[in-house]
């Protein structure tokens, strides 16, 4: 079932590269006491993931930010290592953490898979963006297959 507005996110573990390696990083420590903006895709270094939906949050991290979000997180069912990469090769610094579920299990818990074994992809993540406040779901917004209409960095601002 996926995850509702007003419900908690899943405690899970997942993983991002930082300078020291790859590390373990606790959705409590993600989601707890901040407000955050989580958009999600189905892979790294794929047409519309690099063309728009990352790049459009890093060019418009700035007005997130001034809004009262405290992180904007990219999350994808990709290892650490392919994230830390691609975020690297898409400039994102500091303005965006990116977060590898590498096994799906955050995706799976919150209901959002998207099954692409037909195409040599396995399980992904489905397109959308989420605002959380404190660990809870204000906000959700679900792409349509093969679309960037709702979960792309304008429309979040404009919901923030």
């Amino acid at each position: 079932m996926t995850i509702q507005p007003g419900e908690k996110i899943p405690s899970l573990i997942l993983h991002h590269k930082t300078a020291d390696g790859v590390e373990e990083i606790s959705t409590e420590e993600i989601f707890n006491g901040k407000k955050i903006v989580l958009f999600a895709l189905p892979g790294a270094f794929t047409p519309t993931c690099s063309a728009s939906h990352l790049p459009g949050y890093v060019v418009k991290s700035d007005e997130i930010f001034a809004k009262g979000v405290d992180r904007i997180v990219c999350l994808s069912v990709n290892d650490a290592f392919v994230m830390g990469a691609w975020g690297e090769q898409q400039n994102v610094e500091d303005r965006v953490m990116m977060i590898a579920d590498g096994s799906g299990y955050f995706t799976q818990a919150v209901g959002l898979e998207f099954d692409r074994r037909q195409g040599g992809m396995g399980m992904r993540s489905q397109r959308y963006a989420m605002i959380v406040n404190d660990g809870v779901v204000e906000l959700l917004n679900i792409e349509a297959p093969a679309k960037l209409e709702v979960s792309d960095a304008d429309t979040i601002l404009a919901s923030l």
